[in-house]
């Protein structure tokens, strides 16, 4: 017997920290996960086109996910990382294989805010600098310090922001670079990099440890340079002995199309955080680095939870089950065609002013005029309830929250794609009507 949405909403309001809210204005109550589908407490089945942001790529409840970590449970559970265990030097030899570049040394920890808190801290002790530069509309972590660094105002809570710490402009080309008419994404790309190099020459002392980049920004609405701009941003960085974090929280492990997105650009990071769909639903995170950056960091530390038995048990079975069930390649593909469809929803629906992103993250932003960019934040709750009750769980986001978000587990079908551009072409008609 379930307490049913409106107990488990009674309990939350009596007992949850009152940020804490949710999604929908009659949501469910979900009690079961199956692949690519999620069912509620009166058994309805949904399409999870979310997947808990990032997380679950390898799917729901995946047993090839989730018999290792079971098998893991009844053998050893805990028992911190100052004792010797194998799976966590396994993981690590496991992600130094598949990282970009001279990536190799981890640090685990159990989200993804720790791991940019980490990656933070080692930059610090590499250069020996404590200035950080972030984007506009970047969003890494509710920590102090990751908060701070945070370039969205809803999700910098505290009124105290740490010191030290610059933003520049982000590679937002659809609502920022359209100001001066024909120009192109690239050019407009370029005035971002000129205005981090401002950043450096105007705001900073000169000591600057690092700058932190999501490669596709997701909670700013799923922001996507071109294949140039950070080839060009990491030039700059070098120039000025600034190293560069790579924040793959929502973009790692195929959701775009590559095990990570920073592969679409071609550029090697100096650090690179993990967490999400690492342990597909188990809490893990990490941040990646260099022997030479590394190197740096020898005073005592560790984790108490950070890199678990369990948790690194089901990070092996990811990359396992990433490469055997071809789950990037099948991003492009499912990605692909999403787009293609969203685009030719595009033409028919006035509200769809843009559509962007890689491989199994994409965006779409809904407007009340295209010329305006009048920002449908109403419409996109109006088509999340919508989609909701036909069974297809949709996320939004954006500074606005009026872009629909589409980062479903990387196992879906063909077929799914269809049946999800299907119903959003009849509720987009709906909404408009």
């Amino acid at each position: 017997m379930y307490l049913g949405p409106e107990g488990v909403i009674a309990k939350k309001e009596e007992y949850f920290v009152p940020c804490i809210n949710h999604f929908y204005q009659n949501p469910p109550e979900f009690v079961k996960g199956e692949m690519q589908y999620l069912y509620d407490s009166t058994g309805k089945k949904y399409l999870d086109f979310y997947a808990g942001v990032s997380v679950m790529n390898c799917g729901h409840s995946n047993p090839a996910i989730i018999n290792p970590v079971m098998n893991q449970i009844q053998n050893l559970q805990h028992v911190c990382n100052i004792y010797l265990t194998e799976n966590g030097v396994n993981l690590a030899e496991q992600l130094a294989a598949v990282t970009p570049g001279q990536l190799k040394r981890t640090f685990f920890v159990n989200s993804g805010t720790e791991a940019n808190e980490g990656a933070l801290l080692m930059a610090q002790l590499y250069t020996g600098a404590h200035e950080f530069i972030a984007l506009d509309l970047g969003l890494h972590g509710r920590t102090q310090l990751t908060m701070s660094l945070t370039g969205i105002g809803m999700w910098r809570t505290t009124d105290t922001p740490n010191g030290g710490i610059h933003f520049a402009k982000n590679p937002y080309f659809y609502r920022d670079g359209r100001h001066e008419e024909h120009q192109s994404q690239e050019a407009f790309e370029d005035e971002c990099i000129a205005d981090v190099e401002r950043v450096i020459r105007r705001r900073t002392s000169g000591k600057i440890a690092a700058m932190i980049v999501e490669p596709i920004q997701g909670n700013a609405g799923i922001v996507t340079p071109t294949p140039g701009y950070f080839k060009k941003l990491k030039a700059l960085l070098e120039k000025h002995g600034i190293l560069l974090i790579v924040d793959e929280v929502q973009t790692g492990f195929g959701r775009s199309g590559k095990m990570f997105a920073i592969e679409n650009f071609g550029v090697v990071p100096d650090i690179m955080t993990v967490a999400k769909a690492l342990g597909n639903g188990f809490p893990i995170g990490a941040y990646i680095t260099t022997d030479e950056i590394a190197a740096a960091f020898t005073r005592p530390s560790a984790s108490t939870l950070g890199g678990n038995p369990v948790s690194t048990a089901a990070g092996m079975a990811v990359l396992t089950y990433l490469q055997e069930a071809k789950l990037l390649e099948n991003a492009q593909a499912r990605g692909a065609q999403l787009q293609a469809g969203l685009k030719e929803l595009q033409k028919r629906h006035a509200l769809i002013g843009d559509v962007r992103g890689l491989g199994l993250m994409v965006g779409a932003e809904l407007v009340t005029s295209r010329e305006a960019l009048t920002p449908a934040a109403t419409e996109v709750d109006e088509i999340l309830e919508k989609m909701k009750d036909r069974g297809i769980l949709v996320g939004k986001n954006g500074e606005n929250r009026n872009v629909l978000a589409m980062q479903p587990p990387l196992v879906i079908t063909e077929e799914d794609v269809v049946f999800f551009l299907q119903n959003l072409d009849e509720v987009l008609s709906e909404v408009a009507n």
